[in-house]
């Protein structure tokens, strides 16, 4: 494995396969698997949710035990090989040849693998002092299979690399030194030797590296996931806050005036029932105009909302209607433009046309009999203000839940506007806000 494979590539960001790493791809690759370490981007949503593993991972106390055994029949076998090259013949007899001491120290430095993720260093180290033992002793070619086994166990389980490092080099002159002190080979071998140790090492650092990177790109790809999940969230969130506004400023004000409209119809009923009548057709027209209103707004929840180009059906235009509907209640209205453009950006025009419809249906509400208003639009330095005000007593008539202002303040905020009500001084109360409205 000499480069990094295709969909490696691919992690660093490309948007398609790669045949050809560049050098610095290639670099970059391999030091992330050495060291562990990474400083490039990953595209988590190009990489398939890694397996749970394979045996080694998955099964890990069964897989050491299995590997040892395999380490310590594979250098039995070694030393058994060589008892029968060296007395001609294959009989029980060369098992019983070999020294008991051969046995014991590989069983030792066999046995001490099963440590080798938790306590690799350990290992290490134990598989070193019986290499050393075995020379010593005069026995020939020691346990160099679990030597090997062991630095890799070094390079894939020790997180600081550091200590990694040291390790690996104090292996590699424990090795020199029991080449060139006690086993007396010749230059040649001991670079061998040398290179051997780096491999097994580097071998093991290189799959830490990797693992480490593909959970690091799990770990995106998951953070990404909640991320967006979090995203829809508040976006289902903000739609249902919508709804509910406009949901709200239906009701309150198509609610408010058919029982404005009811409660007057009922008063006269009885010496003027022409006029009790026109207020009951008045009830009519808002119950109609609530369900007409009711079927655009829910039904942007349908799922083909977005082919029926459902767009809002109120905005400034239709300000003169509702300032005749009032009227029609018994509020007397003013109704001033000072150059308010006639066509605005939707949200805004919406915007606008709610919270006047709010601010006037609060004056039905609360102002008291024979309620005074009047509206105030205008516009300039790509502002549009909006001014209600009345002059009522302040008694209110019909029960309100006192989230209207509310609903108001939110509007204008979600246009980066501002928004202030409150009491006037001589009386009634007064609604300001302040959209940007895009244009001069």
């Amino acid at each position: 494995m000499l480069g990094p494979s295709r969909c490696e590539i691919r992690l660093w960001g490309a948007s398609q396969k790669l045949s050809e790493p560049s050098l610095a791809q290639w670099l970059c690759h391999h030091l992330v698997m050495v060291t562990g370490t990474l400083s490039g981007p990953a595209v988590a949503e190009d990489i398939p949710r890694r397996p749970s593993g394979g045996p080694f991972t998955r099964w890990q106390h069964s897989s050491d035990v299995a590997l040892a055994t395999v380490v310590f029949v594979l250098e039995v076998m070694g030393v058994l090989s060589r008892a029968v090259d060296e007395s001609g013949e294959f009989s029980l007899s060369v098992f019983g040849g070999v020294p008991a001491a051969t046995y014991l120290l590989l069983l030792a430095s066999s046995t001490a693998l099963l440590w080798r993720r938790s306590r690799p260093l350990i290992v290490l180290a134990a598989t070193l002092t019986a290499s050393v033992v075995w020379d010593v002793m005069g026995l020939a070619d020691g346990p160099s299979l679990a030597i090997f086994v062991a630095l890799y166990g070094v390079g894939r389980y020790i997180t600081d690399n550091r200590t990694s490092l040291l390790a690996v080099t104090g292996a590699m002159v424990a090795v020199v030194a029991d080449d060139l002190f006690v086993e007396r080979e010749p230059v040649s071998v001991v670079g061998v030797s040398m290179g051997l140790v780096l491999a097994a090492w580097y071998v093991g650092r290189r799959v830490k590296g990797r693992g480490d990177y593909l959970a690091l790109v799990e770990e995106r790809a998951e953070f990404l996931q909640r991320d967006r999940a979090a995203q829809a969230r508040r976006a289902v969130d903000e739609e249902r806050a919508r709804i509910a506004r406009e949901l709200h400023d239906l009701v309150a004000h198509r609610v408010s005036m058919m029982t404005v409209q009811a409660g007057a119809a009922q008063t006269v009923a009885v010496r003027d029932p022409d006029r009790a009548i026109r207020s009951m057709k008045a009830v009519e027209d808002e119950g109609r105009g609530a369900l007409e209103e009711l079927r655009e707004i829910l039904g942007v929840l349908r799922a083909d909302a977005s082919q029926q180009g459902l767009t809002p059906i109120h905005g400034l235009a239709e300000i003169p209607s509702l300032v005749a509907e009032m009227r029609d209640a018994g509020m007397d209205v003013v109704l001033s433009n000072d150059g308010v453009p006639a066509r605005l950006p939707t949200g805004v025009d919406l915007a606008a046309y709610r919270i006047v419809q709010e601010a006037l249906t609060n004056v039905v509400k609360h102002a008291g009999p024979a309620p005074k208003a009047e509206v105030r639009l205008s516009n300039g330095n790509q502002m549009l203000e909006i001014e209600v005000t009345d002059r009522g007593a302040g008694a209110s008539t019909l029960p309100g839940a006192g989230q209207g202002l509310v609903g108001m303040r939110e509007r204008a905020a979600l246009l980066e506007g501002t928004f202030e009500a409150g009491p006037r001084p001589g009386g009634g109360f007064r609604v300001m806000a302040r959209i940007p409205s895009g244009t001069a």
